[in-house]
């Protein structure tokens, strides 16, 4: 099905990709406080971690050089030198979270879920990132149904880092592959030939690791509708178990951000680029794959497509996934903590970050505690990115600002997107595209200020 064009034009506008609610930008840091955030966190633990055990996401944030298209966190270098006090800093800080929980409970942490991101995890070694997932375990248990998975950089992991995590209990790996055109690799700084994707792909096969993602980003400078086909048809040959296929965010005024390498007039328009997910949308489908909530493809056997269709599909600052995990801990500079009525970021400055966990201190420099009305459209919000519906029929989902919600529904009602009854809404195969707009309806921070300036990527 394709988008009509007047769609596209009308409801490419800035917005959130709703990994969390309230969305950063519009967290109330004033009412936050540390110790407020680590009693709620205390009060989750104790309610969750012996059914639904914690969730880790783990920032290493070196890389070895830098890719123009991304906007995370990171900080560019070849000493590996640097990799020792990183990892100390990083058992240091989960220890101090144990440390506190132990107070209150006499259950130690039950992981369920690690993930580690970056930066580039794989720049770290092998031998290091055993010592840091053995360390977090001389303090914690292993839960039943664990998921463990990290990022891999095709050019730079080695079979040695894969044998090293799948020995400590990864069965998960994200392989970064963007894009295969050489003029797109130029223009985003990240030269990486079919053949490492495919060498560290099939290794990780041999290895036993069951579940291989392939992330491609599409709104790339230079990128067409033929060299996305290639790129696609390229990673067909691999039959990865599951596929994530981003738009690119372009986000040039975030501080640090190399996203400045290159001419935006490279940059696909709104309509090519709607064209180029639509593309990758049909051959996904000829391949067997199965669009799982907004950006993700999965094959049926797999368990993200699973947890789809036994509505058990969560969404976190980590994307999707089938774990939903009350109480997720970040660790490391920048990384943000969901103790689901509340969110605290640790310090986004490396230095400060390292600084501060040596001295003894919290690391978290910002949060937000969410009220009431905020956990109601967070879950909303949360129903529509995973399941495509929410309904406010229970009294206990609605809030006073429903019928404002529901006038901003009736346009894309109008426009095909949903049916709206008086008491739910379901996202139509023709909302798909449009899932974050939908989800922005009920976003009520949002509506009561809007930004003076432009804060979000655009939708499409």
């Amino acid at each position: 099905m394709k988008t009509p064009h007047h769609l596209v034009e009308k409801y490419n506008v800035a917005g959130p990709r709703y990994t969390s609610y309230p969305t950063v930008p519009y967290w109330q840091e004033a009412d936050f406080s540390t110790l407020a955030y680590l009693k709620n966190a205390i009060d989750t633990f104790k309610i969750s971690n012996a059914n639904q055990g914690v969730s880790l996401y783990i920032h290493l944030p070196y890389c070895e050089s830098l890719c123009t298209f991304c906007a995370c966190n990171r900080r560019i270098t070849r000493k590996h030198s640097v990799e020792a006090r990183y990892i100390a800093a990083l058992l240091k800080e989960w220890r101090m979270y144990v440390d506190l929980l132990a107070q209150h409970s006499d259950e130690p942490p039950r992981i369920r879920e690690i993930h580690l991101g970056g930066g580039t995890p794989t720049f770290f070694s092998p031998e290091h990132l055993t010592a840091l997932i053995e360390g977090l375990f001389k303090h914690a248990e292993r839960a039943e149904g664990r998921e463990f998975s990290f990022e891999g950089h095709p050019n730079n992991t080695t079979r040695e880092h894969l044998q090293a995590l799948f020995d400590v209990g990864f069965r998960r790996v994200s392989y970064g592959v963007q894009d295969y055109d050489a003029k797109v690799q130029a223009a985003i700084h990240r030269i990486q030939p079919f053949e490492h994707v495919q060498r560290v792909h099939e290794m990780a096969r041999d290895i036993g690791y069951t579940s291989i993602s392939h992330d491609l980003v599409f709104g790339l400078p230079h990128q067409t509708i033929a060299s996305v086909e290639a790129t696609i048809r390229k990673t067909a040959e691999l039959a990865p178990d599951r596929l994530a296929f981003y738009s690119y965010a372009h986000v040039p005024w975030i501080k640090g951000n190399g996203q400045r390498g290159f001419d935006e007039a490279d940059l696909p328009s709104g309509p090519v680029k709607r064209a180029l997910y639509e593309l990758g949308k049909d051959l996904f489908d000829d391949m067997g794959y199965v669009e799982v909530g907004m950006d993700h493809f999965a094959r049926t056997t797999d368990s993200l497509c699973i947890a789809m269709r036994e509505a058990r599909l969560h969404r976190n600052f980590m994307g999707y996934t089938e774990t939903n995990t009350q109480l997720m801990i970040g660790l490391g500079v920048s990384s943000i903590s969901d103790v689901w009525s509340g969110f605290a970021q640790n310090d986004k400055d490396l230095d400060g970050y390292l600084a501060r966990i040596e001295a003894d201190e919290w690391p978290i420099q910002r949060g937000h505690l969410l009220t009431d009305e905020d956990l109601i459209v967070r879950q909303h919000i949360l129903n529509i990115m995973c399941r495509m519906h929410t309904d406010w029929s229970d009294e206990a989902m609605r809030i006073s600002e429903l019928p404002e919600i529901v006038a901003r529904l009736e346009e894309m009602r109008t426009d095909g997107l949903l049916v709206l009854t008086d008491h739910s809404l379901t996202v139509l195969e023709s909302g798909r595209p449009f899932i974050r707009n939908i989800a922005m309806a009920f976003d009520v921070r949002l509506w009561a200020k809007q930004p003076e300036t432009r804060l979000f990527s655009m939708m499409i």
